[in-house]
Formats: structure tokens, C-alpha cells, sequence
């Protein structure tokens, strides 16, 4: 299956905290629970991959060849920064939005043969 966010920049707004789910709305776009379950999955985990690049990319900048542990623990910024990847949705609530919303285009080719 190939996924793609159609519409990158708008971020959806996702409940911060966990919501009970109907079934029956999953399984609406697919009319099969556990491809839609698959589809949001590898949604969750495209954004997963994208937050971690580019955290590592942010936290790299700090990263130099001589650390002491003094200077590691007393670097503000770079705790800020972590501070607000951990405060961000999780992948997976991010992604079950955005396929209720219809923000991700997904593909099955076994169904268009």
C-alpha cells in the first residue's frame, strides 16, 4: 500500500486524551475494519519517522565533539526543544484523524486488478 498525507501543512487538531472509537466509522472508507487498521498504522508510523528525523536533526546542532556531562545537563535550549516533541500528539491519534478526516491517500493494488 502506498500512503501519503495529502495535506501536509494543516495539522489536524487531535484529542489529547484517549477517545472510545466506533467501529463502524473505521471501516467506512475500506469497508474492511482491518485494512483501514493498516492504512492508519503505517500513517503512524511514517509521522513517527518524520518526528524523530527531524528531532535528531534539532538536537544534533548541540551535539559537539567534546562534551562533559556538565554541559549536557545545563543546555536549556536542547531541553526545550525535547520538551515540545513530547508534548506533541502521539503518531497514531494524529493518524486515525487523519483518515476520518479523508487526509490520506492510500492505495490497495490486489483490489485494482
Amino acid at each position: 500500500m502506498d500512503l501519503n498525507n495529502l495535506n501536509n501543512s494543516n495539522k489536524p487538531a487531535v484529542a489529547s486524551s484517549t477517545i472510545t472509537r466506533d467501529l463502524r466509522e473505521l471501516d467506512t472508507q475500506t469497508d474492511n475494519i482491518y485494512e483501514s487498521l493498516v492504512i492508519m498504522s503505517k500513517r503512524a508510523n511514517q509521522i513517527s519517522n518524520n518526528i524523530k528525523d527531524e528531532l535528531h536533526q534539532k538536537l544534533s546542532e548541540f551535539a559537539s565533539s567534546n562534551d562533559n556531562l556538565e554541559e549536557v545537563f545545563e543546555n536549556r535550549e536542547q531541553i526545550e526543544i525535547s520538551k515540545h516533541y513530547e508534548r506533541l500528539p502521539k503518531p497514531t491519534l494524529v493518524s486515525i484523524q487523519e483518515f476520518l478526516d479523508d487526509k490520506i491517500y492510500y492505495r490497495n493494488p490486489q483490489k485494482e486488478q
